[in-house]
């Protein structure tokens, strides 16, 4: 058995934001540090078209498709970035996202066993951005955006709807930067009762 190396780990797609607009600004990681890339390529964002739930097969993906995708990408990241702060949102970003969102989304449909599923006959990279977009749009122009945090891990950036009854959710996710911050605050503690018997 191999093991996943840390490279691997790391570009592994994050599905922890509540919301397609906010996992897919998690396509870029550790942006307050060395930023981490995880669509490189066209496969890597057909694969998150695919794991994310939204088509059931991998799409072909074109260089431009991906180029588009990292625009809009962080378009989004800049949106959501100004109304987390209480801050206008630069005027070609909205553009960007309006002019994304205007685009046919994926039509949602019922499959024979009663699941929901996602389709699109023409360009499906487009109808994914434009899909995207428009939970973006309706995020930041809806109630819930006041509960959009980012995590409180130094070395994170995940954007993550907050659901807890107390609205109090500190990390992205317990399973990631809030098991490290456990597990630094306990080695501190050990260091500093060490130091001080």
């Amino acid at each position: 058995m191999t093991m996943p190396d840390a490279d691997d780990t790391l570009r592994a797609f994050p599905f922890i934001g509540g919301r397609p607009c906010l996992d897919f600004v998690a396509t870029l990681g550790k942006r307050h540090s060395v930023p981490v890339e995880r669509l490189p390529d066209p496969a890597a964002f057909g694969r998150w078209i695919v794991e994310a739930g939204l088509q059931p097969e991998e799409p072909m993906v074109s260089l431009e498709a991906l180029a588009a995708a990292r625009t809009l990408r962080e378009a989004l990241y800049r949106l959501l970035a100004c109304a987390r702060n209480g801050r206008s949102p630069d005027p070609a970003d909205l553009a960007e996202i309006n002019r994304a969102a205007a685009r046919p989304d994926l039509a949602p449909q019922l499959a024979p066993s009663g699941t929901v599923v996602r389709t699109q006959t023409g360009d499906v990279a487009s109808a994914v951005l434009a899909t995207i977009s428009r939970d973006a749009v309706l995020l930041v122009g809806g109630p819930l955006m006041d509960r959009v945090k980012e995590c409180e891990n130094d070395d994170c950036s995940l954007l993550f709807l907050d659901d807890s009854q107390a609205r109090r959710r500190r990390w992205c996710s317990m399973e990631r930067c809030g098991n490290l911050a456990k597990i630094a605050g306990y080695r501190s503690r050990n260091r500093d009762s060490r130091r001080n018997p």
